[in-house]
């Protein structure tokens, strides 16, 4: 059951990306939604222009679903361990792809759905992105406590030139 643990966020998470595959999130379903809150915003914007916009913010929300899935995906595979590791990335980056290209079949079978090739691979940038964020995140915080720890010990020393 540790597992579980681990991978219930992301697990849930898949759970929620399967829920806007459903008919409830079609693009006309969002758009009597956001193209009217667009519009609100932005007045004096075309209907070509509101359309545009809205697909932008549709194709943000793949970019976004994938993004947050690869970070729980990697957490799940960390399992609390510290550190980079490439191979770790790499699975969260395949699992990300894996799972874009079931939902985008799945799609197939949903009224007023169509899959889409680009969407898979818009999903897939959005869970590599992810994972080099993470490892930007890690590294930097690496590096700030090495110079932390070396400032503290130059303290201790009374090494007062190393700063």
């Amino acid at each position: 059951m540790q597992w579980l643990s681990r991978w219930w966020p992301a697990l849930a998470w898949a759970v929620v990306i399967s829920i806007f595959s459903t008919h409830l999130f079609t693009s006309d379903n969002t758009g009597s939604i956001i193209i009217p809150i667009l519009h609100w915003l932005f007045p004096r914007a075309s209907p070509a222009t509101l359309f545009t916009m809205h697909h932008f913010i549709r194709k943000s929300g793949h970019f976004t679903e994938y993004f947050i899935l690869s970070l729980l995906i990697l957490r799940a595979i960390r399992a609390g361990r510290h550190g980079v590791h490439l191979t770790w990335a790499f699975i969260a980056i395949a699992l990300v792809a894996g799972y874009a290209s079931l939902d985008e079949f799945h799609q197939r079978f949903v009224p007023g759905r169509t899959p889409a090739v680009a969407d898979v691979v818009l999903d897939t940038i959005g869970g590599a992105s992810a994972q080099i964020v993470a490892a930007l995140v890690v590294l930097l915080g690496d590096a700030r406590a090495r110079r932390f720890s070396q400032s503290v010990n130059s303290q201790k020393t009374g090494n007062w030139n190393s700063r």
